[in-house]
């Protein structure tokens, strides 16, 4: 056989080896998304709703697991903990990924051992307070706090919670004391919201809302840059006076840090091209959340502000998860 004929045949036969060591191509298999939080909360909905967009774009089973407890570290753990091999995935969020790594001691670094793949959606809180306050902004609440400081009462759903620190930055931007109230859970809180024996608290949007519209708590203020799109006429906390306030909740997909980058990459994409689709978007709106998007990198540095700006707050504050 001539040379020119053997070259080409043995170059073509070393692509197809290499190609066999490497192992098959990603993904082979299912694929494990460990949800940290109960069902049917906010990041297990989404992790639902993706992991069924997921399944059809990867043509491969993504399978939500959840992995509950410590406030969302248990979950998050059993991902570090899995082998980086693109087949176990997270559902990151606010608490377990930016405020946790302040507030309770870790059996990992989560900025060590995960590594971000994904922006997938944000969600704004809204200030309620029962409705016999005699406030209608957050200049009035504000008025009222420091006219008689420490009287005035706020809910949340833990010590260390996202509607805990959101509160607290706002006290610390606002210089006012307010007397911070833990429950389990948001529902309790509310409750006690509606039934006056508590002032005021901070609340997603979505669960909020039934409330407002009935008329058993009054909306103050949200927490996010912009209004929000569900509650149009209420102003945000930076243009009711608080300059510069914005807290969001957060969700997108984190994997074991050594997950291969071309994996990771192949996954961003996947989940930015869901994220321009209308009809996904409209599955997100359903939920009360807005898409985020963008590159890993973009998502990576975001957190990383994230988790020092609830540092500084836990540390100007003082809170401890023993409360």
């Amino acid at each position: 056989m001539p040379t020119r004929r053997i070259l080409p045949a043995l170059a073509g036969t070393l692509v197809m080896a290499k190609a066999h060591a490497q192992g098959p191509e990603w993904p082979a298999r299912s694929i494990r998304l460990i949800s940290p939080f109960p069902p049917g909360g906010a990041a297990d909905l989404l992790a639902r709703i993706l992991a069924e967009e997921l399944t059809t774009t990867l043509r491969q089973s993504v399978v939500v697991e959840n992995r509950t407890g410590a406030g969302g570290s248990v979950g998050t753990e059993a991902a570090v903990r899995s082998p980086a091999d693109g087949y176990t995935l997270v559902m990151g969020s606010t608490g377990p990924n930016a405020i946790n790594p302040s507030l309770i001691r870790l059996p990992y670094d989560p900025e060590r051992d995960l590594i971000p793949v994904a922006s997938v959606a944000a969600v704004a809180s809204v200030l309620v307070v029962h409705p016999a306050l005699q406030a209608r902004t957050l200049g009035d609440v504000l008025r009222l706090a420091r006219a008689e400081p420490g009287k005035m009462s706020y809910g949340s759903s833990g010590i260390g919670s996202a509607q805990h620190l959101f509160m607290e930055l706002l006290k610390q931007q606002a210089e006012v004391d307010i007397v911070h109230i833990p429950y389990r859970g948001t529902g309790p809180a509310m409750v006690d919201t509606v039934g006056g024996r508590l002032d005021m608290m901070f609340d997603t949007t979505p669960t909020a809302l039934p409330h407002i519209r009935d008329g058993r708590v009054r909306a103050i203020a949200v927490t996010s840059a912009q209004r929000d799109p569900a509650l149009p006429d209420v102003p945000t906390i930076a243009e009711s006076g608080v300059t510069g306030y914005e807290a969001l909740g957060w969700y997108g997909l984190l994997a074991p840090a050594a997950t291969p980058l071309p994996i990771v990459d192949r996954l961003n994409r996947e989940v930015n091209q869901l994220l321009a689709r209308p009809g996904f978007v409209e599955k997100l709106a359903a939920q009360g959340v807005a898409p985020r998007g963008g590159t890993r990198q973009d998502f990576a540095a975001f957190i990383a502000r994230d988790r020092a700006r609830w540092a500084e707050v836990i540390r100007r504050g003082n809170i401890r998860a023993d409360g």
